[in-house]
């Protein structure tokens, strides 16, 4: 099988897309090269407590999620990816 080919830049393009995940309200705020992944932060929730890198209570921040955008063997995207339903 051929694998899918996504460069960042590509999906980059992405942030600031507003979408529906798992029934609550996100922005794309982020792209993690590693996967590459999706970060979304969510819209209408409260925030919580954030950690630093050192597993200390830092600040208050919007709830994240990560979201993969390709599956394990790298030929198709991910269901996460797939089920996000776009709002704009």
């Amino acid at each position: 099988m051929q694998q899918i080919t996504l460069s960042v830049e590509q999906l980059r393009g992405m942030i600031g897309l507003r979408v529906r995940y798992r029934g609550c309200d996100y922005q794309v705020i982020e792209v993690l090269e590693d996967g590459p992944s999706l970060v979304l932060g969510e819209l209408h929730g409260g925030a919580e407590v954030q950690n630093n890198l050192h597993g200390q209570a830092h600040r208050l921040a919007p709830h994240t999620e990560s979201v993969p955008v390709l599956n394990t063997d790298r030929d198709g995207l991910h269901q996460e990816f797939l089920a996000l339903e776009l709002l704009d």
